[in-house]
């Protein structure tokens, strides 16, 4: 009589003996049939045998506890005023999940608001795309007058030359529009500069700021993100802004569908589009880009400026 543990052992691996024994192979009904018989209770039934389970799962990634960033540095900060502080947020989740606290640069998002440069900048960007396309004839450009209407003497009536001068209806126009016309000039760089600076400072007063580490959405559909941004209180309108013009797939096709939400690089941020939109939204990398910008046409030297010049003593 074969042992229990034997047949345990040959039923286990006759996958392999199989493939690698030509005798075995001849022998497998015989040795099978055995098995089968050896294992049956006396009523007939052949009891479950257990398998032992393999663990194939992967270890989970364990992430750092939160916060992840507790400081930045910022470039050329001010010796007598602190910085700002904003919350490093992330998109990954609906719930508002702090990721860190970073330092904010005051120059740049606790400046004065002018309002006199945000009303320039916002006219200016309205203005300068504009092309006036009125057109009017003139006395030359009108067809007929050709001749006198009447007689210079002798009528009484008042002296006239031609019907199409303007003194007379349907006459041609002095001075009138002869577009189209342009409308377009530039406003000086550091207007624009303390435009933004303004707006920036305006939204982070208002708590109209959010920072975020990426754009990346976990999935397309424009439900997620308008159920997002409504538990997270971020107004009706917002604009998402990354470092590059290439944006994650699944935020594009997001905001495609929701009027209210666009995206926009960095190199395309201005102030008409800051005030239109309620809450502005940045990725680190964006900020970063803004302040280095932004910092540099603040502390640029004047060309007006001779520092070293010929003629100094």
């Amino acid at each position: 009589m074969i042992p229990g543990s034997i047949i345990n052992v040959c039923v286990r691996h006759l996958p392999l003996l199989r493939s690698s024994c030509v005798v075995f192979r001849t022998a497998q009904c015989s040795i099978m049939t055995s098995a089968v018989r050896l294992q049956q209770t006396p009523d007939g039934m052949i009891p479950e045998m257990p398998i032992a389970a393999v663990d194939t799962e992967m270890p989970a990634v364990v992430r750092p506890p939160l916060p992840l960033m507790t400081s930045r540095t910022i470039a050329f900060p001010p010796p007598n005023t602190p910085p700002k502080q904003a919350w490093l947020e992330s998109l990954a989740t609906i719930d508002d999940e702090k990721l860190g606290l970073i330092d904010l640069h005051p120059d740049i998002f606790a400046t004065f608001p002018r309002i006199d440069l945000l009303f320039w900048n916002t006219f200016w960007q309205k203005i300068y795309k504009h092309i006036d396309y009125s057109f009017v004839f003139n006395r030359m450009e009108l067809r007929g007058g050709g001749h006198k209407p009447w007689a210079q003497k002798g009528t009484g009536r008042a002296r006239h030359g031609s019907i199409r001068s303007p003194l007379w209806i349907r006459g041609g126009k002095t001075f009138g529009p002869r577009g189209p016309k342009s409308y377009f000039y530039m406003l000086s760089k550091m207007d624009r500069a303390n435009g933004l600076r303004s707006a920036l400072s305006i939204k982070y007063a208002q708590d109209n700021l959010h920072i975020v580490d990426s754009l990346d959405l976990p999935t397309d559909e424009p439900d997620y993100l308008r159920e997002l941004v409504e538990s997270r209180g971020w107004g009706l309108s917002c604009l998402f802004v990354d470092d590059t013009d290439i944006v994650p797939r699944n935020i594009a096709l997001a905001t495609d569908r929701i009027k209210p939400y666009n995206v926009m690089p960095v190199y395309g941020l201005n102030v008409y589009s800051l005030l239109k939109h309620e809450t502005l939204v940045l990725t680190l990398p964006a900020l970063e880009k803004i302040e280095e910008k932004l910092l540099l046409q603040m502390h640029k030297a004047d060309h007006r400026e001779k520092k070293f010049s010929r003629f100094s003593t």
